[in-house]
């Protein structure tokens, strides 16, 4: 464990650190590889499968990496990341970062993945092993196409809400709002880079508590969620409200960066995008409402045929305390 945590940080370091397109997929290689093992260690099927699928798209995207690189190399003669000027190479890295990232079309394996790997991969695999893509994205954001970003964005933001609506595995639906997350962010990164990143370390953080907080009470699917509030009843009303903070609601952490983008948006005349997108997240802060009835609006009476969980009396993890706190103030 401790080498697979090690590579992950080495080849996201990599990434972000370097100037070289080589260097950059070789980063990108690194991470793959070490979270293989993280994914499939369980060795149930569904693991292994998703270990596979896995590989598989990470693979075809890094050789999109390689050939959009490549063909900015033979045309313009340089290899540094931030001088992408062809048009057909930003074409091809843009789809090839969309299929790292999950960003529809290309978001099909994303959810199999996360359903079937354990809650702390799939911490890892949604925020960790987001940021060289976005990096490389951040690096490239001048010459990349807005068309094209803005379609994938506003077509990640309706799918993923639409696509979790009828799901009761709680990895599920995670995945779908990552994927709407990203919409957010892919919507931004040409106009003003930076709010791409607040809104990532924002959602890593918001996540970070979410998923944490899941593995405490070891809760994988909605009608197992609905009898845990005898487990720890204070950690699970602090869940309702980062579950409410990462639907982007006005008083939480989450509400910040929607409204810094949809400002930015306004600015840049894209108000008809803006106003899509926000609604398009309504989809969302619907399966983040279920999630937190079934936390903390479900209590008795009511029947359910499952039986009640014992309280645990060992303390809420630090970190958990602290990630919570800062998604909701």
């Amino acid at each position: 464990n401790l080498i697979f945590i090690a590579s992950l940080l080495l080849g996201t370091t990599i990434t972000i650190s370097s100037n070289h397109w080589i260097t950059a997929w070789m980063g990108l290689e690194i991470n793959t590889l070490a979270i293989l093992p993280l994914i499939s260690k369980s060795h149930h099927p569904r693991a292994i499968e998703a270990a596979t699928k896995y590989f598989l798209t990470q693979a075809a995207a890094s050789a999109l990496v390689l050939f959009s690189s490549m063909t900015n190399a033979w045309s313009t003669g340089q290899w540094d990341i931030t001088q992408l000027t062809h048009p057909t190479s930003c074409l091809i890295l843009t789809s090839a970062v969309a299929m790292k990232l999950g960003l529809v079309p290309f978001h099909f394996w994303f959810p199999e993945v996360l359903q079937g790997s354990p809650l702390t991969t799939g911490l890892l695999l949604s925020t960790l092993m987001k940021l060289p893509p976005i990096t490389l994205l951040y690096m490239t954001s001048p010459s990349l196409n807005p068309t094209l970003l803005t379609t994938l964005a506003i077509l990640s933001a309706a799918l993923g809400g639409w696509m979790g609506l009828n799901q009761t595995q709680i990895r599920k639906i995670l995945a779908f709002s990552s994927i709407s997350h990203l919409g957010w962010m892919a919507i931004i990164i040409i106009y003003n880079p930076k709010l791409t990143l607040l809104n990532f370390y924002l959602y890593t953080m918001m996540t970070a508590a979410v998923f944490l907080t899941l593995n405490t009470i070891k809760v994988l699917k909605l009608s197992t969620l609905m009898t845990t509030w005898t487990k720890t009843p204070s950690l699970n009303a602090m869940l309702l409200l980062t579950l409410l903070s990462l639907a982007g609601l006005p008083p939480l952490t989450g509400f910040l960066p929607k409204w810094l983008i949809i400002q930015e948006l306004t600015k840049q005349d894209m108000a008809p995008a803006a106003m899509l997108i926000s609604l398009l997240s309504l989809l969302s802060l619907f399966f983040y409402l279920r999630l937190a009835y079934c936390t903390a609006i479900t209590l008795p009476p009511h029947t359910t045929n499952h039986m009640k969980q014992w309280r645990t009396n060992k303390s809420t993890n630090i970190t958990i305390a602290m990630l919570t706190t800062m998604s909701i103030m």
